[in-house]
């Protein structure tokens, strides 16, 4: 199989003809069909596919077994996303373990690729679901009731997969097969068009996390309510969205960002009772990130006080900075022939590896704009097939 096979083989998969891109979420239709397409694949491949109790996918060459070097990425994706942020590491990694056999290499350590699920939260509102489930950093009551935009749980998701809602949390069976974890992924920035490489590795991830902030008002008719007798949550809540660029402007590197807001009923001409606004918020330290997090919401308190409104503020989702294991980035970028190390602001489930204690790194491929999550994301062609020689070479390097 060659890279334009099967990437051809994801072009009409979750297209979305009103945001553009592709809408592929955890366990809804279109990421299933990807997940059935990986299924084909690795069987094709003789390679033993299962799913994990949390719904990840995993492929083995060979019988599963402790201190695997395990390989992959996600299929899912945001809201209208890209076509390459999580499928091009799935495709890249097929492609090294088909690379390795054309070559008759036999590895001394066990070899695994795995898709892990619902990786962008684009469903349920956490992200990295399946790996935080699997290492324990969320538990099973919290994630089961998770629900989507049409209220249907992610126990119910799972049991319309064939999965058992039962067996989902975490596994330190299938967790301690995972003796190290390359994750390859196409940059979300330009750090690789500024160094003039096609791959990298990474250094650290960002703090980061997400906040649904939610402002409760009286919802009333747009055209009889006087302005002085209106307790208008979208007021607060349009407060909070531009406290939130000044606040993060205030700390180095920080972001701060609204990419999703819920008015409720959503009448033209009614003043909304409640809206919901989630933050995502990401500093490069967790110092930094609490601190900014701290600000917007004292902001959105003071405003949903001055207009009568009550704010309440849930976080679904945290992870620390993540600083990558040195030594096996260093011997990553040794075997890549001095490739660049450089830092992201995108969290990952190699991040959750990582946190988890596994030793994790990754292999970033040039993105000439920097645009990710976006219908605009894209990667030459040449540097996809880089990064595919480059994840084979350091597959085998960790598995002689």
């Amino acid at each position: 199989m060659t890279f334009d096979s099967l990437w051809d083989d994801l072009a009409g998969i979750g297209r979305d003809g009103r945001r553009g891109g592709f809408s592929r979420h955890g366990f809804d239709d279109a990421e299933l069909t990807m997940r059935e397409w990986f299924t084909e694949q690795a069987d094709r491949r003789g390679l033993g596919v299962h799913a994990d109790g949390n719904g990840n996918l995993w492929a083995w060459w060979g019988a599963p077994a402790s201190g695997a070097v395990v390989t992959g990425s996600h299929l899912d994706s945001v809201p209208g996303g890209g076509a390459f942020d999580g499928p091009l590491g799935v495709v890249s990694a097929l492609l090294a373990l088909d690379a390795l056999r054309a070559r008759g290499f036999r590895p001394a350590r066990p070899l695994a690729v795995v898709v892990f699920a619902e990786e962008e939260g684009g469903r349920f509102g956490v992200p990295c679901l399946g790996s935080r489930l699997l290492t324990g950093a969320l538990a099973p009551c919290a994630a089961l009731g998770l629900t989507d935009p049409d209220g249907v749980t992610l126990a119910s998701a799972l049991g319309r997969a064939g999965l058992d809602p039962e067996r989902v949390g975490a596994d330190a069976a299938v967790l301690a097969r995972i003796g190290t974890f390359v994750e390859l992924h196409v940059e979300q920035g330009r750090g690789l068009v500024t160094l003039d490489a096609a791959v990298g590795v990474a250094a650290s991830i960002l703090a980061h996390g997400r906040w649904r902030l939610s402002f409760s008002g009286e919802g009333n008719h747009a055209g009889t309510t006087a302005l002085g007798d209106r307790r208008d949550p979208v007021l607060p809540a349009a407060q909070t969205v531009l406290a939130a660029r000044w606040s993060a402007s205030t700390v180095d590197g920080a972001r701060a960002t609204v990419g999703r807001i819920v008015a409720n009923p959503g009448g033209t001409n009614v003043i909304a009772s409640t809206v919901d606004v989630w933050l995502d918020a990401r500093a490069p330290s967790t110092s930094d990130a609490r601190a900014v997090v701290d600000d917007i919401v004292a902001a959105g308190h003071r405003a949903a006080a001055s207009e009568g409104c009550v704010l309440t503020v849930r976080e679904e989702s945290y992870s620390d900075t993540v600083v990558f294991d040195a030594a096996l980035r260093d011997r990553m970028s040794a075997a890549l022939g001095g490739a660049p190390v450089l830092p992201t602001g995108a969290g990952h489930d190699a991040g959750i590896l990582a946190a988890a204690g596994v030793p994790a790194a990754m292999v970033f491929v040039r993105n000439p704009t920097g645009v990710s999550h976006a219908p605009a994301e894209h990667a030459e062609r040449s540097d996809c097939l880089a990064g595919v020689d480059a994840l084979t070479a350091v597959l085998a390097h960790l598995t002689s």
